[in-house]
């Protein structure tokens, strides 16, 4: 909001494709809306060789129906564009995070990771699937500027990244069975569902309890409270 009101007031003149890209997500625009949007701000619409970070409109739609559920969408390249109430609440808010620090495979090998609990083996296999399916993402989009950007400075910054991309695997991140050790209401156990949208090449990693357990208990508890820090 602060800088939509800033290109209201002329002293935001020449905002990126990543704000951009961000306000045609908050106006909720169809597409034809959204490449005008771009050519208004005199920047050409990313093409079919970027990853994708627009999300349509019935995919927002479905988002606001799931309000009770912690929900997240990421791009291929597992940036997250958007998270509900209920999935900040449950791993942290992510406000705040800004350029790789919204990425899932920046945050667990070189920034400080999240609140899901893994074994040493779990966390071998967790950071390898993630590799693997950025390098199939790779695939997918080897001229886009910013995944390549991001490769390089995993691959500086990270000797386990290193590690596993040049051991040439690809594949996909499946689902998986994950505890969350949250700080107010404890460790709270959830399945994890990623699921494809045809056409627009995003992940949208859905989060549910087992109904009438401990967990769904804690997962409404938690609905309550938001990220908001209980004594």
């Amino acid at each position: 909001m602060d800088y939509v009101t800033r290109l209201e007031q002329g002293r935001a003149r020449n905002p990126s494709e990543q704000v951009v890209e961000a306000l045609g997500r908050a106006l909720r625009l169809s597409g034809p809306e959204r490449e005008h949007l771009f050519q208004v701000a005199g920047l050409v619409p990313p093409g079919r060789d970027v990853v994708p970070a627009r999300i349509p409109p019935g995919v927002q739609r479905m988002l606001d129906r799931l309000a009770g559920t912690p929900v997240a969408v990421f791009d291929a390249a597992w940036t997250m564009l958007l998270a509900n109430p209920l999935y900040a609440a449950l791993m942290g808010d992510p406000s705040g995070w800004r350029g790789h620090e919204r990425n899932a495979v920046w945050r667990n090998l070189v920034g400080p990771g999240g609140r899901v609990r893994h074994t040493p083996r779990a966390r071998r296999e967790f950071e390898a699937a993630l590799v693997a399916d950025l390098r199939t993402t790779a695939g997918r989009y080897p001229a886009d500027p910013r995944l390549r950007d991001l490769i390089a400075q995993l691959h500086r910054r990270s000797d386990r990244f290193a590690e596993l991309w040049d051991s040439g695997a690809v594949a996909e991140h499946d689902a998986s069975r994950k505890t969350v050790d949250h700080p107010c209401v404890g460790p709270i156990t959830l399945d994890c569902d990623v699921l494809g949208v045809a056409g627009a090449d995003l992940r949208i990693m859905v989060y549910t309890a087992d109904p009438g357990t401990e967990d769904a208990d804690r997962l409404a508890l938690l609905a309550v409270l938001g990220t908001q820090t209980v004594s």
